[in-house]
């Protein structure tokens, strides 16, 4: 492990990034970042840090370099970038670390672009939400070699005290995905029994207090969900309809790539689709509550 603390880059400075370069800041590293849009740069400058003109500038900046992006355009434009930095001696290698949830053939094709750049690469993707980061309820599955996890595992415990090293580059994003697919389930089955306890007359809040501390069905999802769904407000979000729309499109397309039946899975598909319809895809996902309660004739 490192026995001093590198300088950190953060591409991407959105939610997840931003949340990580401010944690980051505060335990005392530097970080300089970079993001497409002027507002969330201007956040990273008033937590104390430095926003450059682009992704090269970050790299060139900095030992280690974390990657938040959105689209696999935007990794494949910040993979050029990072291609352009000039080469370090060896013994100074830089570590590029991509945290992001997109499809594997393209966190693969950006492992092989960081390969021929002379950078060392790690896959590193995130379950949680920036909120649920203040409660160190983060895990980071961590894949790549053992070296580069041994070197980043510090760095990544800024963030939470659960970074499980997982193998070969990619196995982090498919832990990812299996973690996904299993809260796509849990989330449209909270709603349903939230909806359930209403139409037998019960209070949603009882449920929770009964239920949501259980060994046995109480859920992480439960207890961060369904006080949005007994309140019926879904703003702020700790993850937007429209953004978990993608994240189904990914772990759907990668079921079907290996062969895999995911009937409950694809059952819930059309619940997010119809909270989309229904004018809900900047509200949180437990938003899915009310597509259920206007099904059961639920009123407002």
């Amino acid at each position: 492990m490192t026995t001093h603390k590198e300088r950190m880059g953060m591409i991407g400075l959105g939610i997840m990034g931003g949340a990580m370069a401010e944690a980051l800041l505060k335990a005392g590293y530097s970080v300089t970042g970079f993001d497409v849009v002027s507002a969330a740069k201007q956040r990273l400058k008033a937590a104390g840090g430095k926003a450059l003109a682009n992704s090269t500038r970050v790299l060139e900046a900095s030992d280690v370099v974390l990657v938040s992006v959105a689209t696999s355009a935007a990794l494949a434009q910040v993979a050029e970038q990072l291609c352009q930095a000039p080469k370090r001696p060896a013994g100074q290698r830089a570590l590029v670390v991509e945290t992001s949830t997109l499809p594997l053939e393209d966190k693969q094709a950006f492992a092989a672009a960081m390969k021929r750049a002379g950078l060392d690469v790690m896959d590193c993707p995130i379950s949680g939400t920036a909120v649920r980061m203040k409660d160190r309820a983060w895990t980071m599955f961590a894949s790549g070699s053992k070296a580069a996890y041994k070197r980043v595992e510090p760095v990544l415990r800024v963030f939470t005290d659960n970074v499980p090293y997982v193998g070969a580059y990619g196995n982090g994003s498919k832990m990812k995905f299996a973690a996904n697919h299993l809260v796509a389930i849990y989330n449209v089955a909270c709603a349903e029994s939230v909806n359930l306890a209403r139409k037998m007359g019960l209070d949603p809040k009882d449920v929770l207090a009964l239920f949501g501390n259980s060994p046995v069905i109480g859920t992480g999802v439960m207890r961060l969900r369904v006080p949005f769904m007994i309140d019926r407000r879904y703003t702020p979000a700790t993850m937007k309809v429209e953004v978990w729309q993608k994240d189904m499109q990914v772990i759907g397309d990668m079921a079907k790539s290996v062969d895999c039946p995911t009937p409950l899975f694809s059952a819930c598909a059309p619940i997010y689709s119809a909270a989309m319809a229904q004018g809900l895809a900047q509200s949180d996902t437990a938003s899915v509550s009310e597509v259920l309660a206007r099904m059961a004739g639920i009123q407002d």
